[in-house]
């Protein structure tokens, strides 16, 4: 059998072919103009035709490589029969040629969970501020994010006609993270990211606690990430329900393989189970380094609002 690649490494391979079709659908629907916008549960909770066509795109066409793995996709959408055109079926081959780490070498199918935002950012889609937008896809074995992989459709989108659109990147515990250079903040600066909508007291006081010197107000648990990894945040600071697994689990994968962390705000790890609730209710801290400190710096009264899951 040591000829054939291993389950995981595959359906990361899939994965990466997959988030690039869905960052396209996502650029068609921009260009066609006809978002088709409705409101989820109020008007900072958006779901646009582009949020539907990729999560479609990427359930289907996962789920046909690996029928049995459990896929838990953001957007509730009815069960309707799926258009060829949105279907798949590549794999990159750099990511095959990739030596699976020992201790997920003999994962099955069956144990995987895929957790899929297929839009992260809708918002900020709507908005224009399409460099927050990212489709996120990771995958979790034992509670645990093990792999991700995030889209960024519209990166160098502010480069003009001429820019090649998108980058994808992937990471792995164990393996490392491609796909981007990865930087970190000069070691006596704390740059703090935090939400750019869905803020209160709550998270304004946390982030206060953590005595940034900068704060980055940006869309998207994906794109914060991001900031981490190309050093242009040293936290992503988020005291607030609201957050949902599908948003962290790729997102976390990658932070992990660089040497991150990701953790609700009482410094506990969240997991990643097919049969967890979805809100990531304790809130959100992630850090390319010094998670403890700033675990350290919660305010007694985030802590006491937030009860660890």
């Amino acid at each position: 059998m040591s000829g054939s690649p291993a389950v995981l490494m595959r359906l990361v391979a899939s994965a990466h072919t997959v988030a690039e079709k869905a960052g396209a659908i996502v650029r068609k629907v921009l260009q066609s103009g006809e978002l088709g916008i409705v409101e989820k549960t109020g008007a900072n909770d958006l779901q646009t035709l582009a949020d539907r066509l990729a999560q479609q795109s990427i359930c289907a066409s996962l789920s046909r490589r690996f029928p049995k793995i459990t896929i838990i996709g953001e957007e509730d959408l009815p069960a309707e029969e799926i258009k060829e055109d949105l279907i798949e079926s590549g794999f990159s081959e750099e990511i095959l040629q990739k030596t699976c780490p020992e201790e997920y070498s003999g994962l099955k199918e069956e144990e995987l969970v895929v957790w899929v935002d297929p839009l992260d950012g809708t918002k900020e889609y709507t908005e224009g501020l399409l460099d927050n937008v990212t489709v996120l896809i990771g995958i979790a074995y034992g509670g645990r994010a093990i792999a991700g992989v995030i889209n960024q459709p519209f990166y160098n989108y502010e480069l003009g006609t001429g820019a090649a659109l998108g980058r994808t990147m992937w990471g792995m515990p164990g393996l490392g993270a491609f796909g981007f250079q990865l930087r970190e903040v000069p070691g006596d600066r704390r740059i703090v990211t935090t939400t750019r909508s869905h803020s209160n007291k709550l998270v304004t006081d946390c982030v206060d606690a953590m005595e940034p010197h900068e704060v980055v107000r940006v869309g998207g648990a994906g794109n914060k990430i991001i900031q981490l990894v190309e050093g242009k945040a040293s936290a992503y600071v988020f005291a607030s329900p609201g957050c949902k697994k599908w948003d962290t689990c790729a997102p976390e994968a990658i932070l992990h393989a660089v040497g991150g962390k990701l953790t609700d705000m009482h410094g506990n790890a969240y997991c990643y189970d097919a049969n967890v609730k979805h809100m990531n209710s304790a809130g959100v801290l992630a850090t390319l380094r010094n998670h403890e400190y700033y675990v350290s710096r919660v305010p007694q009264s985030v802590l006491q609002a937030l009860k660890s899951e």
